[in-house]
Order: structure tokens, then sequence, then C-alpha cells
């Protein structure tokens, strides 16, 4: 279960954070490590800082954007240190089990890093299913990034440790039936993207005025965690929304009745 868990830091700063955010995963087990955009790796002070964990640091994937980190995730949860303008979904770090155990479909699984100074973007965040709050001493809540990373690793070898039997059961089950796993990072951003083709067509949403719609719709798929099916289904739905309008608006073109 541990493979199926990326560790994934945005834009990190500080290459010493990487190498020990590195030796934090191999302690606990954890393997895949993600850089999004990273200031500067490879680097001399992440290699001494891994303490050794070199292997991770020589097999970490670097990118350009959180969706490409992402993109083939089931379940994302996202690090933050506060309530938003927005609320989403917020957790502990113990409660990961137990959404991992009510959803065993939702592998592989993303938790998401962000800035040292800033954290996660709010746009980076309305990617995630779930926010995660360690909480710290509300009198000094400054948590080093590896510190961060070291605390959730921890909490994600303890779930594996209990379920590891009972997730590679339940994912034997779950494989009969492929359109009733959760829906990937990529499938429901592709929903979200045809939602808002469809409502700019509609002049429901006008992109120039955005608002909070696309952060309430962002909330509502992360919220509802759609399967394949579901995504293939709204999408459908949407596509024949598409070929209605452009029907009508041909005929109305066309001056028939």
């Amino acid at each position: 279960m541990l493979q199926q868990i990326k560790i994934v830091l945005c834009q990190t700063s500080h290459p010493g954070n990487i190498g020990a955010a590195a030796r934090a995963m191999k302690t606990m087990g954890l393997q895949q490590l993600v850089l999004v955009n990273p200031r500067d790796y490879p680097s001399y002070e992440a290699t001494a800082r891994s303490s050794g964990a070199t292997d991770i640091l020589e097999d970490a994937k670097v990118v350009s954007t959180l969706e490409e980190a992402i993109g083939d995730c089931r379940l994302v949860i996202g690090t933050s240190s506060r309530n938003r303008a927005l609320p989403w979904p917020m957790v502990e770090p113990r409660e990961i089990k137990s959404i991992v155990q009510n959803e065993p479909s939702a592998l592989p699984v993303a938790i998401v890093f962000g800035r040292e100074s800033t954290g996660l973007l709010n746009e980076e965040l309305q990617l995630c299913h779930y926010h995660v709050n360690i909480p710290a001493n509300p009198d000094y809540m400054s948590l080093n990034l590896a510190a961060a990373v070291q605390v959730i690793c921890y909490e994600c070898r303890l779930l594996a440790l209990e379920l590891k039997n009972s997730l590679e059961s339940a994912t034997e089950e779950l494989s009969v039936d492929d359109s009733e796993r959760k829906a990937t990072v990529e499938q429901t951003e592709g929903l979200y993207q045809h939602f808002e083709s469809v409502m700019i067509e509609t002049g429901f949403f006008d992109p120039e005025e955005p608002k909070l719609l696309p952060a309430r719709l962002h909330r509502l798929f992360a919220k509802s965690q759609l399967t394949e099916a579901e995504v293939n289904i709204l999408r459908g739905f949407l596509a024949s929304m598409g070929k209605h309008i452009k029907y009508h608006t041909g005929k109305k073109d066309s001056g028939e009745s």
C-alpha cells in the first residue's frame, strides 16, 4: 500500500528540505517523491540532508505543475495550516486511515505539501479532496516542511501496517469492475473543463467574472469523489447538451422554425 502513496512537494525553496523529506519518507517505508518546480534540484545539500535516502532522491520525479504530479491519483490530500475563504473538508492526520478504509478503490493517493513560506495556493488546494491540518501548538505553529512530512508518513505507515491484508483483499474485489473505481484527478479535471465550456456556451458562466463558481464546483466534485462511471455519465450528458445547443443554434441561424 505504501508504494501507492505519493509525497508531492510544491515549489520547495530549500534543497535541504527535499533531502530531509526523503529521509522522513524512507524511515516510514514510502518511496514515491514528486517535486513540482523545485527552486534548486538536484542539489548536494539535498543529498547530504537525506542521510542515505539517496534512492528516494534518485527516483524522484520532477514536474512543472501540480496537475501533472497528481493526474493519475484517485485521492488527493493537501496540507493546510488554516481555514480558507471557501470551507473544504478538513481532517487531522489520523483521519487519513478512515478515509482510505472507507474508499479502498481510491488508490493511488497523493499527499501534497506547499511552499515553506506560504503553503499551497487556493487553486492548488481546489485540486484536493481533503485538506489535512496537523494540530500543532497554536502559540507556535511554525512546523518545518520535513517535520510535517514525517508526521504524515508516520500515520501512513501505521495505516499500512493495520490495513495491509484488508486493502489487498478489497483491491482484488474492486478490480472486477474498473468503472466503480474512483475517478483520477485528470478525469475529474476533464469533467470540470467540460462543465465550464458548456456553462460558457449557455451563458451561465462568465470567465471574466468567475467569482467563486469554479472553486465551488471543484469542491462539489471533491466532496462527491466521483467514480469513473459517474464521470463518463456526466460527460456524456454534457456532450449531448453541446450537440443540442449546436443543433438549435444552427436552425436559428438558417431561419428555420
